[in-house]
């Protein structure tokens, strides 16, 4: 095994949560304010995934006093404590830039119905 997949299998984590894009996730963010620690929550629809491995990130948009506020996380990055999925998005797309433009009600993504995986029956 080579120095760099070693490295790589040490900080990748084991149980990598399941998401897709459209789907609505609520993420916890681990923040250090001098000796405290404390978990942050950031909620929104992921808009974009890319990557794969250790080098895996995401990026989740939500809009916060009328502004869109985007955030790019690393999957495997130590300060992401855990994600959770609050809803699932049903969408044609494996970006969804286009949600950047639109305002209101038309920023939402349709819902999906039923089991999201044969391993969810």
């Amino acid at each position: 095994m080579s120095k760099i997949k070693e490295l790589e299998a040490r900080y990748i984590k084991k149980e990598a949560p399941k998401f897709s894009v459209g789907d609505t996730v609520k993420v916890f963010i681990r923040i250090i304010e001098e000796e405290k620690q404390r978990l942050q929550a950031f909620e929104g629809i992921v808009i974009s995934k890319k990557g794969s491995g250790i080098k895996e990130s995401f990026t989740v948009r939500r809009v916060s006093y009328g502004e869109g506020v985007e955030r790019t996380f690393s999957l495997h990055s130590p300060s992401v404590d855990k994600v959770e999925v609050t809803r699932r998005g049903k969408v044609r797309r494996a970006k969804l830039y286009y949600l950047r433009n639109k305002v209101g009600k038309k920023t939402t993504v349709k819902e999906k119905i039923g089991p999201v995986s044969k391993k969810e029956k």
